[in-house]
């Protein structure tokens, strides 16, 4: 029995691409090595031949492993019309805890590259003698890279698989390790695109896999928790990273850490089975079944715990499904919420320390930011528990909602001039609770609403969303919106009450129930608005 439930269509290809990429990346080091004397500084280097044989292999190393991961073309045409999927009275087991710390590990990869900008900029503004402004462009170009690499891989996933676009994203992943030699500013700018394109789609994907994978019962509390648990360990594995290896090797050794991590993930595929409802969806019923067989308990009897049902849903998905019909107002409610996630978290609270040291809080603006992130962090269990216990969409409207009120507090406080030490870190707690519970609870929703064709595409376009985001952010931030609090906080308070509306006219609350049901209500939930 495949563990996986569907072959490599081509192993040896598959193997030979990562021993190609792996080989790329490492074709860099001797390089690296040799500027130890230099304090690993490399700017100006030409590259020699080793590196450009390297940068050769890379390419050639992904077409070649994604030649090998893409399934049989032929048995993907002929769609299947029976679900397969455990049944959700299964209590969790040892298997469904393996995929999750698997996935786990994942996110947390996902999130400690990009999580690393912040770390390499000012050793790289140095070392290339550029601006600070020259440098935040990496952070733009990162971001567009996240924002594309989410709806691409999310249309990868769906038409190819899940586990395929994570592990395809994974080789990417490493590729992009060779920013730690690249002797130009240029190259950075152009891998560290590539980086983003690789990290923006392996954090939807995975959600996707999970909550196609793990009974009803516990998967919306299990994919809260991944995306909390995961982004925070992403973020602690990259500022320990900074911590211990930046002072002894430089900022470029945060780039090569691509390589260790990334493989870490294509050496635990074999913890990684697809989808047993994509699967099933696109005809490979075969496959679907050995895939349940393994989650269905060691003490089931052959069949037990697998449950086969017609399938409801049209085999055949399309991006333009997502912006139509019963799906077209939770899209919107998702990528207004996502947008104006990101314009809070890379506008406005990143203007908020120099803001604050402009209302003469300088003395208390580092202390205050601190004992509002602390008094912050019990947030993240009352997210999973409001999720899991009472309403899925209720919950993510009314955080929507309060991050609303947060920056109405922000600024009807700084309008009429009643701000303190105590008042500001009071309503910056509020806002960072707020704004944490959305990103936290918006992937797993999109992971949950969208029937099995249109799941990798839809939460692939509400990650983009909190990745535009940023882009939008970083403009407006150079525009100086940003140094006005009151203009800024009532600008995107309007996405946020939009999104709020929307999401809780148009959403459903999923706790406890199958895809396949929600599925159904969301196609009876058209039917009664368009009455």
């Amino acid at each position: 029995m495949n563990a996986q439930g569907i072959s490599f269509h081509h192993p040896v290809a598959f193997w030979l691409g990562c021993i190609a990429i792996t080989l790329g990346v490492l074709a860099h080091i001797p390089m690296f090595v040799h500027a130890a004397h230099m304090s690993y500084h490399m700017a100006g280097m030409p590259m020699d031949t080793n590196m450009l044989v390297g940068m050769g292999l890379i390419p050639l190393g992904i077409l070649l492993a994604g030649y090998g991961l893409m399934p049989r073309l032929p048995a993907l045409k002929n769609p299947g019309e029976v679900h397969f999927h455990v049944a959700d009275s299964i209590p969790l087991n040892r298997e469904h805890w393996k995929l999750v710390v698997v996935l786990l590990v994942t996110v947390a990869v996902d999130v400690m590259k990009p999580a690393t900008l912040g770390f390499v900029m000012p050793g790289m503004t140095e070392e290339y003698e550029i601006s600070s402004q020259s440098s935040g462009t990496l952070a733009l170009v990162a971001l567009t890279g996240t924002t594309v690499g989410s709806v691409l891989w999310g249309l990868v996933a769906d038409s190819f698989g899940r586990r395929a676009a994570v592990l395809l994203g994974a080789l990417m992943f490493i590729g992009t390790a060779i920013c730690g030699a690249m002797p130009s500013f240029t190259w950075n700018l152009i891998m560290c695109f590539l980086m983003g394109l690789s990290a923006g789609g392996l954090l939807p994907i995975t959600f996707a896999l999970m909550a196609e994978s793990i009974p009803a019962a516990h998967r919306g509390w299990l994919l809260v928790a991944l995306g909390g648990v995961g982004t925070a360990a992403g973020y602690l594995l990259a500022s320990g990273s900074a911590a211990i290896l930046e002072p002894l090797f430089s900022w470029r050794v945060l780039w090569m850490l691509g390589l260790p991590t990334g493989l870490l993930v294509i050496f635990l595929n074999r913890f990684i089975p697809e989808s047993p409802r994509y699967l099933a969806s696109r005809g490979l019923t075969r496959e679907a079944r050995n895939v349940l067989a393994r989650f269905a308990g060691r003490d089931s009897q052959a069949g037990e715990g697998v449950v086969s049902e017609p399938l409801p849903e049209p085999a055949k998905g399309s991006f333009r499904l997502l912006l139509r019909g019963q799906y077209a107002g939770i899209t919107f409610g998702l990528v207004a919420a996502g947008l104006a996630w990101r314009l809070v978290n890379f506008g406005f609270l990143l203007w908020l320390p120099t803001n604050l040291r402009a209302l003469d809080l300088a003395d208390e603006a580092d202390a205050l930011l601190a004992r509002s992130a602390i008094i912050a962090l019990p947030g993240v269990l009352l997210v999973i528990w409001l999720y899991h216990r009472w309403s899925s969409i209720y919950a993510l409207a009314l955080f929507v909602a309060f991050t609303a009120a947060s920056l109405l507090a922000f600024a009807v406080c700084i309008w009429l001039g009643f701000y303190s030490i105590w008042s500001v870190s009071a309503v910056t707690a509020l806002l960072l609770v707020s704004a944490s519970g959305v990103i936290a609870m918006l992937i797993p929703y999109a992971a949950e609403i969208y029937p099995v064709h249109l799941r990798g595409t839809g939460a692939g376009l509400a990650a983009a969303s909190s990745k535009a985001g940023g882009i939008l952010g970083a403009g407006l931030g150079v525009m100086g919106l940003f140094e006005n609090m009151v203009v800024s906080a009532l600008l995107i308070v309007v996405p946020l009450a939009a999104a709020a509306i929307s999401l809780w006219r148009n959403g459903i609350d999923t706790r406890g129930l199958r895809l396949e049901d929600i599925y159904t209500l969301m196609a009876d939930r058209a039917v009664t608005l368009t009455k």
